[in-house]
């Protein structure tokens, strides 16, 4: 025996979308609009995180940036990078039509979930990646008392 179905007169309602060019037409207002587009040419540090039994291994793509404009900072369980990327203005004759890279301070943080032991942390740059080891806080610092 099947059980009669409900009639929801909103049901067919449910995916209507009376103005699908309103999206797009917004995005492409927002591209044109300084702000927006300072925002959305940012520098991204896309990273990956590794875990092994002792550390966080991350890698950071960081292309275009020296080495000496990186700075990273670690804090408990989070992690601060900061980048500023330098490039060189167009120099030569005529005017410069079209420019897409990245030129201003790129910023990420992120938290693990164990905190991190600093003075063992390491750091190493080489072919615009960022590669950091952040050995875990040793487990078991809680002890037991003894009661004189």
């Amino acid at each position: 025996m099947t059980l009669p179905t409900r009639w929801n007169p909103l049901r067919q309602l449910a995916g209507f979308e009376p103005f699908p060019e309103i999206d797009s037409l917004m995005r492409a207002m927002a591209r044109s609009s300084t702000g927006a587009r300072q925002f959305e040419d940012a520098m991204e540090l896309r990273l990956d995180v590794n875990e092994d039994d002792d550390a966080y291994v991350v890698s950071v793509d960081m292309p275009g940036v020296r080495k000496e404009d990186i700075d990273v900072s670690v804090d408990g369980k989070q992690v601060s990078i900061r980048a500023e990327v330098n490039r060189e203005l167009h120099q030569g004759k005529g005017k410069e039509i079209h420019r897409e890279r990245f030129a201003g301070e790129a910023f990420r943080t992120f938290s693990l979930p164990l905190d991190i032991d600093g003075a063992n942390a390491k750091a190493a740059y080489d072919g615009g990646v960022l590669s950091l080891t952040l050995p875990k806080m040793a487990k078991g610092s809680a002890r037991q008392l003894p009661i004189n």
